[in-house]
């Protein structure tokens, strides 16, 4: 009964949001890996919250994220090592829709939403479907912008992940693409 009351509420027994601590890595969608430098208390609206303050990593940008909105934003941990061989096999995989049939507004809108996701097998997703899309014809300026930014997010989270430099995860990545070519 005390449950069903709780649910009723907006609460709920899994109030297991993850907490953070200053030094950690943490992933913010879009934006990538970033170090949560602080712990902050600020009153907005008159009202006390508590925000991460998140420097990310590739632009020196900082962001206030408050404690409480984590899930909401999708702020996530840097995927686990073991995780990586999952990420690749999705760059390896094949495209499941034909692309070519839709004009480039339509794909970059399609790939800024899974950019936007924080998911990073949505952003190896984007990265397979362009470098393969960059393969047979010239990308248009929107989409080169979203291969670069796919590229950036991809190589950072797995060079933090696998804990080794951005130049060897490239040329993981590239040889993916040589090995599936040299297949077919």
């Amino acid at each position: 009964m005390t449950e069903k009351k709780d649910k009723e509420n907006g609460k709920s027994d899994k109030t297991s949001t993850r907490t953070f601590n200053v030094g950690d890595l943490a992933v913010y969608p879009a934006h990538g890996v970033g170090e949560i430098i602080a712990i902050e208390s600020r009153v907005v609206n008159g009202e006390k919250h508590d925000f991460y303050i998140m420097k990310v990593i590739e632009n020196g940008m900082t962001i206030m994220i408050p404690t409480n909105n984590v899930e909401s934003v999708g702020l996530r941990d840097v995927i686990a090592k073991k995780e990586v061989n999952k990420v690749y096999a999705v760059m390896k995989s094949k495209k499941e829709a034909n692309t070519d049939n839709q004009n480039w507004n339509r794909r970059y809108r399609e790939y800024m939403d899974k950019i936007k996701t924080g998911s990073l097998y949505d952003v190896a997703e984007v990265f397979r479907d362009l470098f393969l899309l960059k393969l047979t014809k010239d990308l248009s300026f929107g989409e080169r912008k979203l291969y670069d930014t796919a590229q950036i997010l991809l190589v950072r989270e797995l060079s933090t992940a696998k804990n080794t430099d951005e130049e060897t995860i490239l040329t993981e990545i590239e040889s993916l693409f040589v090995a599936e070519k040299a297949k077919n």
